[in-house]
């Protein structure tokens, strides 16, 4: 059996309880190698319910009282905190020399994401974003086809995500949060532009040049509940729409390649082209080319997708990967969104985004760090 590692959740809101929890707790017992030893949450409810799914987990009222009592008996932390607080809490794990899972988005601003993989890379401790998107089964569909180049290299992607409403954490504490800039940094592309980004880098096997945006706000909030932007990347081009005031929940994803497209309607992906016959992709849904893989997408949580990325996880700590695909295309996908909220500011003028190589190598990162095999301004080395 592998080592076990010993983890301590920080934050123990909606996506800790509902998202990363059922899969610790199955981990602990088959095949042991993950367990949750202690949890630190500023609200007396939210700290009685994690004592609740961690019956043995030690509990704190402050991460900073759970670093100093804890640091010696777990190998890293889960920050399940909003935005504002990923970084001061990653860099005092860091500083435990522990290993650090951090939610979505990486950082409040693009200068923390870039000290964060700096401080991960001088204490040679992974630092690790939950992208979970990634790890969704019609995503891992997605990859599988372009693996066996059945539409070729991908020139134009269209993604957008349809929300009918923020996501809500729990009523403990500012259940909206997220309509409220001091905590979450900003709306919908900050909420959910990781995932939009992350995936676009993956399939156009590089990172955006330069952006067009805009972004509004329809209700009474400080952060954007509608943003849409143009990406130009080295291989081609990439449009996204994100909205929280659709009329239902769904993701529309579209891949344009040289011989054929993919389209994803939330857990049917379609294979459009001469191969598409050829394929044998989840369950034929009754059209040609079409596909039906289970992802419940209507489950906010993904409980089901965090497995495999604690899988990721777990592999980049025995392999020593500090400074991983993963969090370089976090740093991106914030040098990204900042970028595209300049944009949205200036009339959707459209502007330059710094290149991987400028965002990480000044930081202090040597490239003695990266993944073997790994370029920073090319993503096709990804699994």
């Amino acid at each position: 059996m592998k080592h076990r590692l010993r983890g301590a959740c920080i934050g123990y809101g909606f996506i800790s309880e509902g998202g990363h929890s059922p899969s610790y707790r199955l981990r602990s017992d088959s095949p042991g190698d993950f367990e949750i030893v202690a949890v630190a949450d500023i609200t007396p409810a939210r700290r009685a319910a994690a004592a609740k799914s961690y019956p043995r987990a030690r509990i704190y009222e402050s991460w900073e009282r759970l670093l100093d009592k804890e640091s010696r008996n777990v190998d890293f932390v889960d920050i399940t905190t909003p935005p504002y607080a990923h970084a001061e809490i990653a860099h005092a794990a860091l500083d435990c020399r522990l290993h650090v899972l951090c939610e979505k988005p990486l950082a409040a601003s693009m200068k923390q994401a870039q000290l964060m993989a700096a401080h991960a890379a001088r204490v040679r401790r992974v630092l690790f974003p939950c992208h979970n998107y990634r790890h969704a089964p019609v995503v891992k569909a997605v990859r599988s086809v372009l693996a066996q180049n059945i539409i070729g290299d991908v020139r134009l992607a269209t993604l957008q995500t349809f929300r009918p409403t923020h996501a809500r954490g729990v009523k403990e504490w500012r259940p909206d949060w997220r309509r409220e800039r001091k905590y979450s940094a900003g709306g919908i592309a900050m909420d959910h532009g990781s995932h939009t980004l992350y995936l676009a880098f993956e399939w156009m096997r590089s990172f955006p040049t330069a952006v067009t945006a805009k972004a509004t706000t329809l209700g009474d909030f400080d952060t954007e509940d509608n943003f849409s932007c143009t990406l130009t990347f080295p291989t081609g081009i990439a449009t996204a729409h994100l909205t929280w005031t659709a009329g239902t929940r769904k993701v529309l994803y579209t891949l344009h390649g040289e011989h054929g497209a993919i389209t994803v309607d939330d857990d049917e992906v379609k294979i459009l082209g001469a191969n598409a016959n050829n394929l044998s992709l989840g369950s034929p849904s009754g059209e040609s080319g079409a596909h039906i893989v289970p992802s419940h997408w209507m489950d906010a949580s993904h409980r089901e997708w965090f497995g495999s990325l604690l899988d990721d996880f777990s592999e980049a700590i025995d392999a020593d990967r500090w400074v991983n695909a993963d969090i370089i295309d976090s740093v991106m996908c914030m040098s990204t969104i900042e970028t595209a909220y300049a944009s949205a500011q200036q009339g959707s003028r459209e502007l330059p985004i710094k290149d991987a190589e400028s965002l990480l190598m000044p930081s202090g990162i040597d490239r003695s760090y990266r993944t073997p095999g790994l370029q920073l301004n090319d993503c096709a080395s990804r699994p």
